[in-house]
């Protein structure tokens, strides 16, 4: 997968596979909308199209508009810079160079949800963060991250469909709910998703909020072992997710004070869960039991927050399956569809003219 595919002006005629299709999990909130046109789920009533990437962006920009130079989902954010402290741990499930002792440069992106890349922030809007690990012998290591335990659908045709349920209406601003709760009876694992996402309150900023990969990978070392792996980054900032919200100072809150609390370095513990041969991982909705080893593999220190611009994150495709050596995608259909769908909002944003993005860090510390 490469970031710099040509624009494609849908709609696509290749259509998406286990190996080629949709949507950012870091989309996962863009849960609000899409239109009806085309994904049916309700029982067959609709006739379902084929989904293609381009369809995927196509949905995004009808719902959100088009806003050029901004991607489709998670459009508002901000870049950052850091480095990964590996203590070598991680070595004895990959051989991946980066979980080999030593510090390696990151470029990360903090993120909300959504396709406005000016909407106000909420706390309950799914969060995102996008790692690009830049390894010896020019290897790269990306990953798209998100704030919720699990995701809410078990594949691609799932994603768009609920996404198509929960379509808020124009006159009232709520999504139907009949066609919500016939997509909610017919997608059980859907259920039991969110109600472990409930029983996760989001954190108070951006700077202690834990960030989950979702999917799993395969992980293999230098003996040839292969085992599934799922990884989080913890914070080191407290959670204070029980405290009752304060007023909020603006509507860009969530964004500033993340800029404010970078003034010190900000850092998460890599934590690599080891599945069992029972565990699923080929379904991000169902978590895998707590009593799984974890290893602490290493240290990712945010060192500054910066407005989007060229050459730093806003121009990363924050692609899951650029992958180094030792890491590799297992039977997750979200996988492909992901990498095919970022590719998707890559190539049209760039083919467009950029505009500045809302949130300008050196205003806001000058503030």
């Amino acid at each position: 997968m490469t970031e710099d595919l040509p624009y494609v002006p849908p709609p696509s005629s290749t259509p998406v596979n286990r190996r080629s299709a949709l949507l950012g999990i870091s989309a996962v909130g863009g849960i609000g909308a899409l239109t009806i046109g085309g994904f049916g789920f309700a029982r067959g009533v609709l006739t379902p199209e084929k989904l293609t990437p381009a369809r995927f962006a196509d949905r995004f920009e009808h719902v959100f508009g088009r806003h050029a130079g901004f991607r489709r989902n998670h459009a508002k954010g901000v870049s950052a810079t850091g480095y990964f402290t590996s203590n070598g741990n991680g070595a004895e499930i990959s051989r991946a160079t980066v979980f080999k002792s030593g510090t390696y440069p990151v470029t990360g992106r903090f993120s909300l949800s959504g396709g406005l890349p000016c909407a106000p922030d909420k706390a309950s809007v799914v969060r995102g963060l996008g790692l690009q690990f830049d390894l010896p012998q020019r290897e790269q290591w990306r990953t798209a991250m998100v704030s919720i335990p699990v995701f809410l659908d078990s594949t691609p045709q799932n994603f768009v469909d609920r996404l198509v349920a929960s379509k808020s209406d124009l006159k009232t601003g709520k999504p139907d709910q009949k066609l919500v709760k016939a997509y909610l009876d017919d997608h059980p694992e859907t259920v039991a998703a969110m109600k472990i996402v409930h029983q996760h309150p989001p954190a108070s900023g951006f700077e202690n909020t834990t960030y989950r990969g979702l999917n799993a990978f395969g992980f293999t070392n230098e003996a040839g072992q292969t085992v599934p792996v799922r990884w989080m980054l913890v914070p080191q900032e407290p959670d204070d997710s029980k405290k009752p919200p304060g007023e909020q100072s603006s509507e860009d809150y969530l964004f500033e004070n993340l800029i404010h609390a970078a003034s010190t370095p900000l850092q998460w513990r890599l934590v690599l869960t080891l599945g069992r041969p029972e565990d699923p991982t080929d379904d991000a909705t169902k978590p895998w039991p707590d009593d799984r080893r974890t290893i602490d593999a290493g240290t990712v220190t945010i060192k500054s927050i910066h407005t989007e611009s060229p050459g730093n994150a806003r121009d990363i495709n924050f692609d899951p399956l650029i992958l180094p050596d030792g890491i590799k995608p297992l039977d997750d259909p979200l996988l492909a569809a992901r990498s095919s769908v970022y590719a998707q909002s890559f190539a049209r944003r760039s083919s467009e003219t950029h505009h500045p993005s809302k949130i300008d860090a050196e205003a806001v510390r000058r503030a």
